[in-house]
């Protein structure tokens, strides 16, 4: 068997081959950093890498070396302690420090670290490995405007940047094989015909034959320098032509209660929830679009700052948004053409006649077209009306409606990683 093994440098001469190595061997305690930096850091700042400390401890490698071998009984010189066979105590505390956690301390044992910054490609891999999307699905070909220029042959027109030497010089070549071809038989013929007149006696030499031959010959010789070396008939052009590409395009529907129960900390946490799931879909589609839509008593399609930091009072009818949504999808967003996906935030509370008409909405007429539909319910509390009825809803729905409860920012990225969390396929 035959290994290679590619010793070139990567940019700013660093192993692209040995940071992945290393990353695939510490992949645990990476990981675990990872979601450390999501519970502290806002959601906000996914986009960036992060730092990552690994403890020095972990990463050491098992190494073999001589010992002294055989027994040995050593007493220092200068002790006036100790004797031979007296047991020292462990230290009941301090320590050597190192440039890890904590610092120098009287108390405790310090650690050193290994520290190395991801990227955010890196990070962001990190943070949703082992997630997927359920129902991703690449929607018809509808969109005539997205298309890509690809290589469809040749041709003999085009401007003069897409001109292909190689193909034009071996249009020439031919060109001029053909050509010549028939000028140098007859070319050839002429001579030998010249040579055998010439060989003849004096007596029976035709010296007009000769000076016709040799006119004959001139004339052939001017006719293959007139051959060109190219011509613009050898031209050819790279052949460009638009191409339609398939389209994955998702749509993310974000709903939240805006009513005086929601406080801004509640919104805080269904910002983060959201944005996590923005950049999750925006991993696997190559176009989302956002839309924002927030409810009390009426439901309201907004943007992202009136969304987000707007304050209502009022009761709250959840059925409105719901609603809203199906409105704005049968208006502008074809499920025969675009991924639908639906987040909706809440605290819990809504009007227990409404409740029912939420799941009529979501089982009738939502859920048939929507690839996912996530339901965060951000209260400490026992839940109430809503929750049950869209209990039924995830019943009649298992793999497309999920649900899950938030109590504070810190479960955020374990609820996210429940919710899409990749299914095993059997």
């Amino acid at each position: 068997m035959t290994y290679f093994i590619d010793r070139r440098a990567n940019a700013k001469r660093k192993s692209a081959v040995n940071r992945q190595r290393f990353l695939d061997r510490y992949r645990t305690h990476i990981k675990r950093s990872v979601e450390e930096a999501v519970n502290r850091r806002s959601i906000t700042d996914m986009e960036r890498g992060e730092k990552v400390s690994i403890p020095t401890r972990d990463i050491s490698e098992p190494v073999f070396q001589h010992g002294p071998g055989g027994k040995r009984t050593i007493i220092a010189p200068g002790n006036k302690e100790f004797v031979e066979g007296d047991r020292l105590r462990r230290p009941g505390g301090g320590g050597g420090g190192g440039a890890g956690e904590g610092g120098a301390s009287n108390q405790g044992e310090g650690m050193d670290e290994f520290a190395f910054t991801l990227s955010r490609e890196e990070f962001l891999d990190f943070v949703f490995d082992g997630l997927e999307l359920p129902h991703l699905e690449r929607k018809n070909l509808v969109d005539l405007d997205e298309v890509r220029p690809v290589r469809a042959g040749f041709t003999r027109e085009g401007v003069p940047a897409r001109i292909n030497i190689v193909r034009s010089m071996r249009e020439a070549h031919a060109r001029r094989i053909a050509m010549r071809g028939p000028i140098r038989r007859a070319l050839r013929e002429a001579e030998q015909a010249l040579e055998a007149e010439e060989r003849k006696d004096p007596v029976l030499r035709n010296p007009s034959r000769i000076e016709e031959l040799k006119a004959e010959i001139e004339r052939l010789e001017k006719r293959l320098e007139a051959v060109p070396f190219l011509d613009t008939y050898d031209l050819r052009y790279n052949n460009l032509v638009d191409q339609p590409q398939p389209s994955s395009k998702a749509v993310m529907f974000c709903v939240m209660d805006v009513s005086g129960s929601m406080t801004q900390a509640h919104k805080d946490i269904a910002k983060r929830f959201f944005l996590l799931l923005y950049l999750f879909l925006e991993r696997n589609y190559e176009k989302v679009e956002l839309v924002f839509v927030r409810h009390h008593t009426a439901a309201k399609e907004v943007d992202e700052e009136e969304f987000f930091y707007s304050r209502e009072t009022g009761g709250t009818i959840v059925s409105s948004a719901l609603s809203l949504v199906d409105e704005i999808i049968e208006a502008r967003y074809p499920p025969t053409q675009w991924n639908l996906y639906v987040a909706q935030a809440s605290d819990g509370d809504n009007w227990d006649d409404d409740s029912l008409t939420c799941r009529d909405l979501l089982a009738k007429s939502l859920m048939p077209r929507l690839q996912y539909f996530t339901y965060v319910e951000i209260t400490p509390h026992a839940h109430q009306a809503l929750w049950e009825e869209y209990e039924r809803v995830e019943a009649e729905y298992p793999e497309r409606f999920a649900m899950r409860q938030i109590v504070e920012a810190g479960d955020i990225y374990p609820v996210f990683r429940e919710l899409f969390r990749r299914r095993s396929t059997q």
